[in-house]
């Protein structure tokens, strides 16, 4: 068989082997978009991450704004609270919350507090407003209260209402918040 007959006999010889032909132009549209896009799921999903730790940070900030007001307001209302009859135990239970420089204090002065209890009227205290007004260094929040106690004259008929307000120092032992310094704000 001769080498002509080898190729294939539809060839009619239009086509020029060595003409250049030009490659088809390149598409860029995909792969422009498909990075774009892989950028944009980047940001939503970083800018999603630092939302989630601003929110949880600030909510922390809250649930300990919220023990911090819980306990004070408990103390506030159990100090303020007088029970001439059982003026013993009112003395034990501040006592097991006081720590600091309130602690020392109230040590130092609890035979004149005793007996200051044991003379009073029964009082029952509220807590009208209480307010976290800032956080200090060494974990401790200072939280501003404003009371009202109500009591009766001895003789019974008439009651007495007298409002204060208060600056107490609660601070976090362990698992317990104490009060480590209460002072009254004229």
């Amino acid at each position: 068989m001769s080498p002509r007959r080898r190729y294939d006999d539809s060839y009619d010889g239009s086509v020029d082997y060595f003409v250049v032909t030009p490659k088809p132009p390149r598409r860029w549209g995909l792969p422009l978009v498909a990075t774009l896009a892989a950028l944009l799921v980047v940001a939503a999903i970083t800018a999603t991450t630092l939302m989630l730790i601003r929110h949880e940070a600030d909510r922390r900030a809250e649930l300990r704004d919220a023990a911090a007001l819980g306990y004070a307001r408990e103390f506030m209302t159990m100090y303020m609270t007088l029970d001439p009859f059982n003026a013993n135990a009112y003395a034990d239970r501040v006592l097991a919350q006081a720590t600091g420089e309130f602690g020392q204090m109230f040590k130092e002065r609890q035979n004149e507090i005793l007996v200051q209890v044991a003379r009073s009227e029964p009082s029952t205290a509220t807590v009208l407003e209480a307010g976290v007004q800032r956080w200090n260094d060494d974990g401790s929040a200072e939280v501003l209260l404003a009371t009202k106690v109500t009591s009766t004259t001895p003789d019974g008929k008439s009651t007495i209402e007298s409002g204060s307000r208060w600056v107490a120092t609660a601070i976090k032992e362990g698992q317990q918040w104490k009060i480590s310094n209460l002072i009254q704000v004229i």
